[in-house]
Order: C-alpha cells, then structure tokens, then sequence
C-alpha cells in the first residue's frame, strides 16, 4: 500500500522554493519512480501547440509526441479526467510505448484553467492502479498545480 500522504508531503519539500517547472517534474517522476511498487514508467507529458510532448520521467524511452485524443494520454486531456486503465490492451487506440506494459493511470494537470499536461504511470501488471492509486495521485498532481502555476 503506497503512503501518498507522505509522497505529498515529499513532493511539498522537494519544490519549495523551486521557480523552475522542470526541477519540480523532474524530481515528482523520481519521486513517485521510487515510491510506487510494480510500475515501469513513470512521468509527465506536457502540451505544446495541441500536442502531448514527452517531458520529466523515470523508465524505459518513451513516445515523444502524443496527439490530443490519441491513446490513454491524448484521452485523458480530450475528456478532462484521469484515466484509470486496467488493461490497456482492451483501450482503444492504446498506444504502445513499452510492449511490457498492461495497466495505466494517466490524471491531468491543469494551470491557469487549461491543461497544462498530463502524470502518465504503466505498469506490467495487469489492474495494477486502483481507486487508492487514483485518489492519491490526484491529489499529488493537485499539488503540482498550486506549485507549478
């Protein structure tokens, strides 16, 4: 069971006094890559002229471009919810980045009203996030957002 109190008070330390929004989603993706069990990515992707571009994360290369609507990434910031897929084999129009990976929460991250990108975790276990996982990621990209503004 993840504390994600703890990773929010974590992540609170680690970015204060941080004026640089790669310092702190830089050091959220080794944060979370260190505290989150049977996961194999963990990251940010972060829009630019309409698109998802890869940004701070902790695993294996990733797809660097990301279309708005394409995938679990691209559907989360489509909807404007976070995603939380137990098989991501069963998502349409999943998008492959590690063959290795099965399930996937993605929450976006919003500054000055609008998406500002999106908190993307795989995991080679299938169902691996949960309502627990959800809730408490949430609140650590709610963080971000009063940090990153």
């Amino acid at each position: 069971m993840t504390d994600y109190d703890l990773m929010c008070r974590q992540l609170e330390s680690l970015s204060e006094g941080v004026t640089w929004d790669m310092t702190v989603l830089s050091n959220a993706a080794a944060l979370l890559w260190d505290s989150l069990r049977e996961i194999n990515w963990a990251g940010f992707y972060l829009m630019k002229d309409g698109d998802l571009l890869l940004g701070p994360f902790q695993g294996k290369p990733a797809c660097t471009v990301i279309e708005a609507g394409k995938g679990v990434c691209g559907t989360a910031v489509a909807e404007d919810r976070t995603q939380l897929v137990k098989n991501v084999h069963e998502f349409p129009g999943h998008i492959a980045c590690d063959s290795a990976s099965n399930s996937e929460i993605v929450v976006p991250i919003h500054t000055g009203g609008t998406v500002y990108g999106v908190l993307d975790i795989d995991s080679p276990k299938l169902g691996r996030f949960s309502e627990e996982d959800k809730e408490g990621l949430e609140a650590f990209v709610h963080i971000l957002e009063n940090i990153i503004k």
